[in-house]
């Protein structure tokens, strides 16, 4: 019997929502391997087994980097770097379903910084979702009862605006446009871990790699190795699957559930417990991201469509654009899970490229 295309599209839309509940319970995963003395050591021993396979599988296109690609590449890199000791961190400090439901802002904070750099307005209906969501937030740090943020709160969300400026920072730098997906991503990574290297040979800065692996049992290296395996490597071989099988806009929507699911195996699993405010703002940040993730995608279509136009009229329309979110495509886990290594870089499908997440 011959599979139809809504048959396909399913097959298709199954490996990417395995992805979205990957990254969302990569935070427990991380918090179940991290401590705050091993956390440079863990993350890495993470790309130490991801790294070589991503450069192996690309090592061809890798060669063909320019040395402006590479040295952008690195740049974004050490942004990289930031974002995943942030993550990780943070992660360590908060509970899994905070970490993941905070993360999620990214996929606030960068239309709205990307609207400050284009001089654009947001519709009301986007800044209205933006104030629930940070209501929501507000709401989740207070657990059972109203008490000031925690540390790993903080970092979670230093770590969104990390994710939002790295976002930025892809869209909009001349010397990375037209790098290959896979190449872009494992040069970053590199730099990644070579930050995370010479952090961890200071004095004092923790754990050896050497020494946080000789301590680990099973338990701890299935979780390395999830987060290594299928948090990274499966879930960016997937995206670039996906997105030559599906629309971007598919996968980007079926990746933006992640934190539903980072909430949920926080809760079910990890035995989370937020409280009755805590559960109220997991409900006004799911809501509220989902609602300003639809509109802004709504504005970033509407804004395609008026470059077609103009492109038709003669104009050359805004090649660098694309509309209100330039990265909000792919979220990064809301991009929020720690896990992943982000949404797939344009040129890979069209997806823009969210970023690579820890922890």
């Amino acid at each position: 019997m011959p599979v139809t295309a809504a048959g396909r599209g399913r097959l298709t839309d199954l490996p990417v929502l395995l992805v979205a509940v990957v990254w969302g319970s990569s935070y427990l995963a991380a918090k179940g391997v991290t401590t705050e003395r091993t956390v440079l050591a863990v993350l890495v021993l993470r790309f130490a087994v991801a790294l070589p396979v991503l450069a192996a599988a690309g090592w061809r296109r890798l060669r063909a980097l320019s040395a402006v690609q590479l040295r952008g590449a690195g740049l974004l890199g050490l942004v990289l770097a930031g974002i995943f000791l942030l993550e990780t961190y943070g992660v360590v400090h908060t509970s899994a379903t905070n970490a993941g439901l905070i993360i999620s802002l990214t996929m606030v904070f960068t239309p709205l910084a990307e609207s400050r750099v284009r001089g654009t307005r947001l519709p009301g209906s986007f800044m209205g979702a933006a104030g629930l969501s940070v209501l929501g937030v507000a709401l989740l740090t207070q657990g059972a009862g109203f008490t000031a943020p925690t540390g790993g709160d903080l970092l979670m969300l230093g770590a969104a605006v990390a994710r939002t400026v790295h976002v930025l920072a892809m869209s909009r730098m001349e010397s990375v446009r037209g790098a290959d997906a896979l190449s872009l991503t494992t040069v970053q990574l590199g730099g990644a871990v070579l930050v995370f290297a010479a952090l961890v040979a200071l004095p004092g800065t923790g754990a050896s790699p050497w020494s946080a692996a000789a301590a680990f049992d099973g338990g701890d290296w299935l979780e390395l190795v999830y987060l290594s395996v299928f948090c990274t490597l499966f879930a960016f071989f997937v995206q670039m699957w996906a997105v030559r099988r599906t629309s971007p806009s598919r996968v980007s929507l079926l990746l933006g559930t992640e934190p539903v699911w980072a909430a949920a195996v926080g809760i079910a699993v990890g035995g989370d417990r937020p409280g009755v405010p805590g559960l109220l703002g997991a409900v006004l940040v799911l809501a509220g991201t989902a609602w300003g993730r639809t509109v802004a995608d709504r504005e970033r279509g509407a804004g395609a469509d008026g470059a077609a136009d103009g492109g038709k009229g003669g104009g050359k329309g805004d090649r660098r654009g694309r509309g209100v979110v330039a990265a909000g495509g792919v979220p990064e886990g809301a991009g929020g899970a720690p896990g992943g290594t982000g949404g797939v870089p344009e040129g890979a499908g069209g997806v823009p490229e969210g970023e690579a997440r820890t922890p």
